[in-house]
């Protein structure tokens, strides 16, 4: 296996409209979701997982998750894909 598929085994979207986006193309393996977001923002990506059976974790709050994930601000939504 060359380290360019290594690289694409697994990626991090962050933010709730991309979340969105990458769950409806299908690539998306488990999505985490901050408990704290407004759920007008999280809805949606709450019902596109379940109804593509993909598992739902959830962040105590935003800004946990972005730092978990390498950004200095608050992330309602992250995409693990692969």
């Amino acid at each position: 296996m060359s380290n360019e598929k290594v690289k694409q085994a697994s990626q991090i979207i962050i933010g709730t409209k991309q979340t969105v986006k990458a769950l409806k193309s299908g690539i998306v393996q488990e999505v985490i979701v901050a408990r704290d977001a407004d759920d007008r923002m999280t809805e949606q990506i709450i019902l596109l997982a379940l109804e593509k059976g993909i598992r739902i974790e959830f962040a105590d709050s935003r800004l946990k998750l972005g730092k978990a994930y390498g950004i200095n601000v608050g992330a309602a939504a992250v995409a693990i894909t692969g």
